[in-house]
């Protein structure tokens, strides 16, 4: 049979039993699940959401699906040796890793961890020399890994990573309110983005399966190896923040330096299939080079002045909600308000009372991004968002803003990311009103008991005036 159609043949039933096993769908839900958080945190600090949970799950899971399909057909010509007990070790490695820090459940890292532990156990002699037994299988069972195999993978998944932050992150990020380390209050980007990538993967076949008119890179026993086809879904995720950065800016940058990232890991993994001491040099630069992009991110950040802060100056435009006036007359993040209907304004109350001049009508002038000075108008219908559609840089009555990438999962699960300031003028008024409104509850009691009190006195009163026993005595009488 032509060796085409068994690929197709054993590729199709790979896909059914992709899609008929719980797994891409626990991957849809997680993703759906991230998405909510990021909608219930904006929620929290601004009161609205730029896009919904279900859209942001639906372009996530299309996209997600459409990388997949092209590392599918890239896995035809690699290969790689994936067994139960690959699998079995890489999610030991990943939940041994996720104690000392959650970011580091990568594929990746665990790649690398698994590369080194297998350079250590053949260096140091362990499988020669253990005993017997279940840690004598383990050892045998790690010098059989494909690492280069696994680490070529972990570099394309990096690569797609890229150009799907490239593609939507800076479309689909999330503003944010931070408070700065001496207690300033700025705006902020949130690229984040969670996807669902099926792949379907070449595998030797112990048993059956099919051969092929070419020999993978990876996994491969000889020319007449036969191979099966496996179907897995693998989540791939990214999470940054800038102050300093357009987020556009951000998302390129951030998104090159992981397509770069991936390639070389990616390369590295086929020099070591060639020559196996390169294996340790590849698993080091899964370590090194990873941790390398995120300390050139927060470099990048220091020492740059913070794009979205209130200034005094005019009122800074944090992000624009889509299908809005705003989005209509082309604002901007970034930009500066200078002028609504010819009044100055430096705050978000002086807007507000500016917008209100003119109920049907909005002229405004506004300063871009590189300071120059355009002018936007619009007539205004009855409805509208009262702000035009804009979220406004923070100012100091703000009363949420967002935790520290270092806060608790408990706090992602309880606040959705969010922190309660206790000193914001919104805060404080909300205290005084339930202070006030304790006070006013205890002197009304107090008031109903002294009115009620006033009551029983005055019909005593008129009791002893008609002649009649006081009303404690008729009770004990009938009783």
């Amino acid at each position: 049979m032509d060796p085409l159609v068994n690929v197709l043949r054993e590729a199709g039933q790979a896909v059914i039993g992709l899609f008929t096993l719980p797994y891409f769908y626990i991957a849809v839900i997680l993703v759906w699940w991230h998405a909510r958080l990021g909608v219930k945190l904006q929620r929290k600090l601004f009161h609205v959401r730029l896009y919904g949970s279900l859209y942001l799950t639906l372009s996530r899971v299309i996209a997600g699906v459409a990388v997949g399909i092209v590392l599918s057909l890239v896995g035809l010509g690699a290969g790689a040796g994936l067994t139960s007990e690959t699998l079995m070790f890489l999610w030991i490695v990943m939940g041994v890793l996720a104690i000392f820090q959650l970011r580091y459940v990568c594929l990746a890292y665990a790649a690398g961890v698994l590369g080194l532990l297998q350079a250590l156990s053949e260096w140091t002699g362990l499988e020669a020399t253990a005993s017997p037994g279940a840690f004598s299988d383990a050892l045998n069972t790690l010098a059989a890994i494909d690492v280069p195999g696994l680490l070529f993978i972990a570099g394309l998944l990096h690569i797609a990573e890229g150009f799907l932050v490239r593609l939507q992150g800076a479309k689909q990020a999330i503003p944010l309110f931070l408070q700065g380390k001496r207690g300033k209050l700025l705006g902020a980007y949130s690229l984040s983005g969670v996807w669902p990538i099926p792949l379907l993967w070449l595998i030797p076949s112990a048993g059956g399966g099919f051969t092929l008119p070419w020999m993978p890179l990876f996994g491969g026993v000889g020319e007449t190896a036969t191979w099966s086809i496996l179907a897995f879904p693998v989540l791939i995720g990214f999470s940054d923040r800038t102050t300093s950065f357009w987020p556009e800016d951000k998302a390129r940058a951030s998104g090159n330096t992981l397509m770069l990232y991936g390639g070389a890991i990616a390369a590295l993994a086929i020099g070591a299939q060639f020559w196996s001491p390169l294996s340790v040099v590849a698993a080091v630069a899964a370590f090194v080079l990873h941790e390398g992009l995120l300390v050139v991110s927060r470099m990048r950040e220091t020492g740059r002045s913070p794009l979205f802060a209130q200034d005094g100056n005019g009122v800074k435009v944090l992000a624009v909600l889509p299908n809005t006036p705003a989005s209509e007359l082309g604002f901007q993040s970034g930009e500066l308000i200078k002028k609504v209907n010819g009044s100055t304004v430096r705050n978000k109350e002086e807007l507000h009372a500016a917008l209100q001049k003119q109920s049907a009508f909005c002229k405004i002038e506004v300063a871009n991004r590189d300071g120059h000075i355009k002018f936007l108008q619009r007539a205004r219908y009855e409805g509208e968002h009262y702000q035009l559609g804009l979220i406004l840089a923070p100012d100091d009555d703000v009363e949420f803003v967002a935790a520290s990438r270092s806060a608790s999962i408990w706090q992602m699960l309880r606040a959705a990311g969010a922190r309660r300031l206790g000193n914001s003028p919104t805060m404080k008024a909300r205290q005084e009103a339930e202070q006030a409104a304790a006070e006013l509850a205890a002197a009304e009691e107090e008031e109903a008991a002294a009115i009620a009190l006033a009551l029983a006195i005055e019909e005593e009163e008129a009791a002893k005036a008609a002649g009649l026993p006081p009303r404690s005595s008729q009770s004990r009488n009938k009783s």
